[in-house]
């Protein structure tokens, strides 16, 4: 006993036992499909489905391969030929690849650093290529993302965050792609000290048409927005295509100018400066006057010209809307809004990072490419149904905030577990001897299995 412990490792052990229950799971899973091809041959309508033959049917799932004979009809009222089986379990097994880990390929694929580092996290924990990144990007290619039912609104004030990401396009000599993105909220819930934000939505812009026009549509058909009653608060940087949100929604919408990136520059050109303090706190405590009058007043007092011309750029973009630095909130209590619970925005950046991890970093992209990876990858943070070559992609728990409330029957789920000991006793020669047998023998037949 002890010569066959000393010669394993626990890792080569886990390994053992992890590759045989797969092998047990596979050969279970094919003897449940092939159980329920019978019942169903045994119930379908025969004057009209027509007994062909047999023929293999083969995928990669999260056991392993599993392969058997599924029946093959004649529909006589189509004249097509059909799997019942397929049709049934809402699957279509021409395409080699189980639902599950035709999901987990695309969930890794968004959420994960590539396609080709998605197909080896697959390789590495089932222990066997199961998909090319190729196939992974084929995969996501041919989702089709479902929009949602009308939201409602809790209250007449919507958040919304805004700003740009710039991508690289793979067609040489071709300019890379902006995608305008915005992330819309409807305020902030406590969790200790925690703030969750409240029915976060994202919207990338598709097309060359005005942003705020395509935002506004997406608003009346996502949320029951109403333009004439509900009012937007849009924090954003200087860019021109987001200041003109004052513009196009007037007195309905209040902008924000991002804090991030003004602080940001704050601290870049006053660095070492001794009225950096003085001025970075007016920032802080949305003193909007006294910062322009501190920003104005340090002109000319800066160690370099290079400083100075950014002071002045800094000074003639913030000119151009400077109550945008106040505090919206007092804004919105001069409208008579209750702004209750409202916190500081300035989310903007932090979205924006999780889009660039993925988009950006030396990637490039095809247009179509782009367009249906953000549209997954949108889908997936937003909880939105995804159809798929196999159907919907149901997502792990992992990328869901809300846990699914439909169960199997008990009785089906007790039935797999018993088949599932079944398989397993079967399959693992130890626990087919009598309690408190030695095991040596079974690690001997495990080794190298």
């Amino acid at each position: 006993m002890k010569d066959i412990i000393s010669q394993l490792t626990m890792k080569e052990l886990e390994e053992i036992i992890y590759r045989t229950l797969q092998e047990s799971f596979s050969q279970m899973m094919s003897k449940i499909l092939q159980e329920f091809d019978q019942a169903i041959a045994l119930g379908r309508d025969k004057q009209r489905f027509y007994l062909k033959d047999k023929r293999t049917l083969s995928f990669e799932s999260v056991f392993g391969q599993v392969e058997l004979k599924r029946n093959y009809y004649q529909d006589k009222v189509t004249g097509k030929y059909v799997y019942l089986l397929d049709q049934y379990l809402a699957f279509d097994g021409t395409k080699g690849m189980s639902p599950v880990v035709q999901d987990l390929a695309i969930e890794l694929a968004v959420t994960g650093a590539s396609y080709r580092q998605a197909g080896k996290v697959l390789e590495r924990f089932l222990g066997y290529p199961v998909i090319s990144h190729e196939g992974i990007r084929q995969q996501l290619l041919n989702t089709e993302v479902i929009p949602e039912s009308s939201i409602p609104l809790k209250q007449d004030v919507l958040f919304v965050e805004v700003d740009g990401l710039n991508t690289k396009s793979q067609e040489k000599g071709k300019k890379g792609r902006e995608l305008k993105i915005a992330s819309t909220h409807q305020g902030w819930e406590m969790n200790g000290k925690r703030a969750k934000l409240i029915e976060k939505r994202h919207f990338i812009h598709e097309g060359n048409g005005p942003f705020w026009e395509a935002f506004e549509t997406y608003l009346m058909t996502t949320y029951e927005y109403d333009p004439t009653r509900h009012h937007l608060v849009i924090n954003g940087d200087g860019a021109n295509w987001i200041t003109s949100c004052r513009d196009y929604f007037q007195k309905n919408a209040t902008f924000v100018i991002d804090r991030f990136h003004v602080a940001r520059d704050v601290r870049l050109i006053f660095r070492g400066h001794p009225r950096s303090r003085s001025i970075q706190k007016k920032l802080a405590v949305y003193d909007w006057e006294g910062f322009m009058v501190e920003l104005n007043s340090a002109v000319g007092t800066l160690e370099n010209e290079k400083k100075e011309e950014e002071l002045e750029a800094l000074i003639a973009q913030l000119s151009k809307y400077p109550k945008a630095l106040g505090d919206y909130r007092k804004k919105l209590e001069r409208k008579g809004i209750d702004i209750t619970g409202f916190r500081p925005m300035g989310s903007a950046e932090g979205t924006m990072s999780v889009f660039a991890r993925r988009l950006n970093h030396g990637r490039s992209w095809s247009d179509r490419g782009l367009d249906k990876f953000v549209d997954v990858m949108v889908a997936l943070k937003d909880n939105l149904e995804i159809k798929t070559l196999h159907g919907i992609l149901e997502q792990t728990q992992a990328f869901t905030e809300e846990p699914k409330a439909e169960k199997p029957p008990k009785h089906f789920v007790e039935k797999l577990k018993n088949s599932a000991t079944e398989a397993t006793r079967q399959n693992l020669g130890y626990l087919k001897q009598a309690m408190g047998a030695p095991i040596t023998e079974a690690l001997k037949g495990l080794r190298g299995f």
